[in-house]
This record gives structure tokens, sequence and C-alpha cells, in this order.
């Protein structure tokens, strides 16, 4: 159990707000990917490196057990202090990063094992290094490669889904996202500076962009909300854990009774009817 210093609402309290959330989802005492892996997995034997450049530290991946099945795990990882998070940097993955996601992912492929990913960053490193060692085509690699691959792959964001960022491991036969979790093309603070030239107006943004796990599934961008504990995953690890640790297995058993065709030709579709298209509201003027 660790507390936060979000407070837990009174039982007739209304919902969070858009923007509520994304301070849970924000949240420094967030359960991250290798909380998860230590509390819903077991056996997690972490691989590094991407064979091109070197070894990513915001996200961390590796073979582990889900229940008594073998699974590849690739997820972002944040830090817990300020040493960590330079090492990490908040999770904010370089393309050497997503290199490696790809790497054990066609490892996975070749052994037939299942690729479970877990999504939480605030988006891509936009730094200079970044680019210059081909970040957009990183990206834009594992896409591709994501949607052909053929063996079970189940996505689920447990904290910030920051645009491409998060979409570089987040193409799936299920994708799945915890309550205060958020997924967006863009943060509040970005949207609010480009639409309205002040970034003090997020709140408004995180409303218009329909970011909550709520909207998201009501748009079909995603296929299930997980449960969280009372007041956000940070109150506590082990039921976090827990819940997200059964609704995994069940997506996993549910994808793997698809045959390979059949598994890529329902992941097409279903990128295909990703969002909805139409002219801008008159309120965002």
């Amino acid at each position: 159990m660790r507390n936060g210093s979000v407070k837990l609402k009174r039982q007739d309290a209304p919902l969070p707000t858009a923007w509520e959330r994304v301070e849970l989802a924000r949240h420094p005492q967030r359960p991250y990917t290798l909380d998860y892996l230590q509390m819903a997995f077991s056996d997690f034997l972490e691989l590094h490196g991407d064979r091109l450049f070197g070894d990513d530290a915001a996200i961390v991946g590796g073979l582990a057990t889900l229940d008594t099945r073998t699974v590849m795990v690739i997820g972002h990882q944040k830090g817990r202090d300020t040493k960590e998070n330079v090492l990490r940097r908040f999770g904010m993955a370089r393309p050497e990063g997503y290199r490696k996601a790809l790497r054990l992912m066609r490892h996975a492929e070749k052994f037939g094992v299942p690729v479970i990913t877990l999504i939480d960053i605030p988006g891509a490193d936009p730094s200079l290094v970044a680019e210059e060692r081909g970040q957009a085509f990183a990206i834009a690699e594992n896409l591709q490669a994501m949607s052909q691959l053929r063996v079970p792959i189940v996505s689920a964001i447990v904290g910030e889904g920051g645009s491409g960022g998060a979409l570089a491991i987040g193409v799936g036969d299920q994708v799945l996202m915890l309550e205060n979790a958020i997924y967006s093309v863009i943060s509040p603070e970005g949207c609010a500076a480009i639409l309205w030239k002040d970034s003090s107006q997020a709140a408004r943004a995180a409303e218009e962009l329909r970011l909550t796990a709520k909207d998201l599934k009501h748009e079909g961008i995603v296929d299930q909300v997980i449960d969280e504990p009372k007041g956000g995953a940070q109150n506590s690890y082990d039921e976090a854990a827990r819940l997200l640790d059964v609704v995994l297995s069940a997506r996993l058993a549910e994808s793997s009774t698809h045959s390979v065709e059949e598994r890529l030709t329902r992941r097409y579709q279903k990128l295909r009817h990703l969002g909805k298209w139409g002219t801008s509201d008159a309120s965002l003027t």
C-alpha cells in the first residue's frame, strides 16, 4: 500500500473531471511498469539494448509469466527521484528504446510468445539527439511492424498515453485503459497553447480533448476500461496490479483463440475504424 497526496472523494461526490484524471495519471506515486511486473507478473527477465546504438532506460522489457503463460512485456518506465528521472527521462523514449521494443517483439514472434505492452509516457523524447537518431522513423517502423505481428498483442494504458510516443507500442488486438489513465494526441497544456495561446487553459483543453478512459471507450479507441482502487492506483499497488492482471489474462486468452489470419484482419480493421471525422466545434474558437 502506498499513499499519495490526491484526496479521496466522498462516496456521493461527483466523478473526477478530465483535468483531475490528468493529475491522477501523472501522480508521482502511481505504479509504473516495473511495479506491475513485480506484482502482476512473475519470473521477469529483463532484456536490454537495440543492437544498433544502445539501451534506453525509458523503455523496459523482457520475458515474464502471466498466470502460467510466458509473455513478452514491454513498457515505459518513469523515475521515482531526480537521479532516476534523469536516467529514464520521465519515460520519454528515444529511437533506441523503440528499436529495443521492436527487437523484443520480433523475438516474441519468432518463438510464438504473446506480447503485452504497458503505456505510460507524456510523449516521445523531443530532443535534438533523438531526432538525429531517427525518432520519427523508429515510431513509424514500430507501427508497421506491430500491425503485422503474428502473435497476440494486448496493450494497456496505465498512466499517460502521449501521442506517437504511446502509439509506438500501442497497436494491439486489444487496447485497455486504466480508469484514471489518459490518452491523447497532445498534452492539455500543448493543446491550450496552440488553440488559445494560453497554456493556463489546460483544464479546458483536457475536457475538449476527450482524453479520459470513459470518453475513449465511448469512441471505440479502447476496448475496456479497467477499474482502479478508490482514489487512484497510487493508493493500493496490490489492488491495482490485481485488477490489471485479471483483465490482461482474460483479454490475452480471448485474442489467443483467433487464428493468425483472423487476428491480423481484426487488428487491421480495428486500426482503420479508429476515430471520427468532422468539422471543429464552434466552442473551440
